[in-house]
């Protein structure tokens, strides 16, 4: 877990998800992200749950924000057509991830997560799309 503006990585024990990233291939820079985040002292994300259940993670997620998410979107709309895409094939939460512009979904298991990159490839050839699992 990146905390604090990511210099802090702290271990963290992940159940193993399903997931898809999605990246549409343009380049998003990190510094013009953080120049167009409104506000830089955001609240901190509440603690990691105990519940090592992928539910709980899930949940766990779906409370929690990338205060980067609206000004990389703002800069490379293209954030919010993959966070459509992977919405649009059943993912249970749908991120993007750091300052962008990979965004990942979460899936119930690795034959939907398969099966959601195979039909975002199809319509999206362009766009680097890949099914893994969390590291376990």
């Amino acid at each position: 877990r990146a905390e604090g503006i990511g210099e802090n990585l702290v271990p963290v024990d992940l159940p193993e998800l399903s997931i898809v990233l999605v990246n549409p291939r343009v380049s998003v820079s990190t510094q013009e992200v953080y120049s167009a985040l409104p506000q830089k002292d955001n609240p901190p994300l509440t603690p990691l749950p105990t519940d090592g259940s992928n539910s709980a993670w899930v949940s766990w997620l779906r409370d929690q924000r990338n205060d980067l998410q609206p000004p990389a979107t703002s800069l490379a709309p293209e954030i919010a057509t993959c966070l459509d895409a992977l919405r649009d094939q059943g993912a249970q939460l749908i991120r993007m991830s750091g300052s962008g512009a990979t965004c990942f979904g979460v899936f119930e298991n690795e034959a939907q997560a398969k099966r959601a990159a195979a039909n975002i490839s199809a319509t999206h050839p362009n766009w680097w799309v890949a099914p893994c699992s969390t590291v376990c």
